[in-house]
């Protein structure tokens, strides 16, 4: 059922203590750690604790969870001081997109700078 557990999801396991992460930020709603392929030198994935596939679907559902998802989007930027020299926020949804783990999680990128459009 939508929002429930996964029990093959990698994220859910994550937010469950099964498999270690280097968390950097957790609310009530919210798990943020590093991304174990960063991208840049603030690569932080924040994740709903609840599971849905994609953004989409946590903002149709849930909308003050993915609420939720961006402001702790800006808080981990704001520990990280990349907030002052910007930063992206990015959801992939679907594989096409380059989802690889679909329970949705934002990336929150910085500490380099980022052409347009995005590669």
């Amino acid at each position: 059922m939508a929002g429930e557990r996964q029990a093959d999801c990698l994220f859910c396991k994550i937010v469950a203590g099964e498999v270690p992460a280097t968390v950097v930020r957790e609310t009530e709603t919210t798990l943020a750690f590093r991304d174990i392929n960063p991208q840049a030198p603030t690569h932080v994935l924040v994740i709903p604790k609840v599971h849905y596939p994609d953004a989409a679907t946590l903002a149709a559902a849930e909308p003050g969870i993915a609420a939720d998802i961006l402001r702790e989007s800006a808080e981990v930027a704001a520990e990280d001081k990349t907030a002052g020299s910007g930063y992206r926020i990015i959801f992939n949804t679907g594989s096409g997109a380059g989802q690889t783990v679909f329970h949705a999680h934002a990336h929150v990128l910085g500490g380099r700078g980022f052409n347009w459009p995005p590669g």
